[in-house]
């Protein structure tokens, strides 16, 4: 127990007393102690076992997969994980130099007010089709909310000379302060809309 104790992310962040305050998310986002977020894709081909990855590793592989189907900036980051994670390691830096917290616990902030509660589903009954609201499961709220994070990093940095470390940082500080502007608040908030309207 006690070598587990002094587990740092990247030897400088300690896990141990980061709170997830969402109670929805509590089973959903992982702060596993490891001094590396990378588990080599163990969890890969286990159902749910995602949940047990741990948070930061899960950003790193949503950043990964690159864009929309057809976009023209598809695949460009795939199979490039060490770079993203210097890049990760580079902007929890500017995080802890810009707002003095625990970067991990703004990365959970920034995956709690990003997570919709209620989506649509279609549902087919006698020939039409029919937009129901229903509740998200909270893997897929985190899910969700990384996607809608990555993507709006993906977003700022396309063809902008500043360096993705300092778009990551931003838009997780933007998202963690629960900005209405944030694109990932922005999307949550448009879901919630759409799903309120179908109920």
């Amino acid at each position: 127990m006690a070598e587990t104790k002094n587990l740092l992310l990247f030897r400088k962040w300690d896990l141990s007393n980061i709170e997830v305050k969402d109670p929805g998310l509590k089973t959903a986002i992982s702060l596993r102690k490891q001094i590396l977020p990378y588990t080599y894709g163990r969890s890969a081909l286990k159902r749910f076992n995602k949940a047990d990855v741990n948070i930061v590793e899960r950003l790193i592989n949503k950043t990964m997969h690159f864009g929309k189907k057809y976009a023209k900036n598809t695949g460009r980051m795939t199979g490039k994980k060490t770079k993203l994670l210097n890049t990760v390691k580079t902007a929890f830096d500017i995080i802890a130099l810009k707002t003095g917290q625990n970067p991990v616990e703004i990365l959970v902030r920034a995956v709690e007010f990003s997570a919709p509660n209620e989506d649509t589903t279609r549902i087919v009954y006698g020939g039409t089709v029919y937009h129901v609201s229903v509740d998200v499961a909270p893997i897929r709220r985190v899910d969700l909310a990384l996607k809608f994070i990555a993507d709006a990093i993906k977003e700022s940095t396309f063809s902008n000379p500043k360096p993705i470390e300092e778009h990551m940082a931003e838009q997780l500080m933007l998202a963690a302060s629960n900005d209405p502007n944030a694109p990932s608040v922005k999307k949550k908030n448009e879901l919630e809309r759409i799903a309120q309207a179908s109920r």
